[in-house]
This record gives structure tokens, sequence and C-alpha cells, in this order.
């Protein structure tokens, strides 16, 4: 993560009482994360709906790993 990116992490960490580590989003997870963002705003056509479907995948991590959610996002993708 950039440094902007980790000072809000760490405020959030700080003012959640999260541990900062939990917060950490490694290579693959960026990756993962920006394809699912490309994904929500070409196939919607409304660029709003990247980041809101990253909270979404965010809010759904207590039950699935990043993977599975991915993998069920790009599953319900029209072909």
């Amino acid at each position: 993560m950039d440094a902007w990116l980790s000072g809000r992490r760490d405020a959030l960490a700080r003012e959640t009482g999260i541990a900062p580590n939990e917060l950490d989003l490694n290579a693959q997870a960026i990756r993962t994360l920006l394809d699912l963002a490309r994904i929500a705003a070409h196939e919607s056509g409304q660029r709003m709906n990247a980041p809101l479907l990253c909270y979404l995948i965010g809010r759904a991590q207590g039950s699935a790993d990043l993977d599975t959610l991915a993998e069920i996002v790009r599953a319900t993708q029209p072909v």
C-alpha cells in the first residue's frame, strides 16, 4: 500500500481498535479488488458502482475470503 492508503488504514485501525495488520492489503488483494472495481464500472456502465461493490465485498469478508467473493462476482457477469 502507498503512504496515503497506509495512513488511512492506520487511522481506521486506531479509531476502531482493529489491529493494523488485519486491514493490510497485499499485492494480490489489491489486484483482485481493482479488477472487481473494473468489472463493476464497465459491466454496469456506472463508475460509482466500483467503490460500492468493493464496500459490499468488504462487508461480506466475514463469511468468505476475497478469492471466493471475487469468483462469485465474476460468475454473475453476463457472458
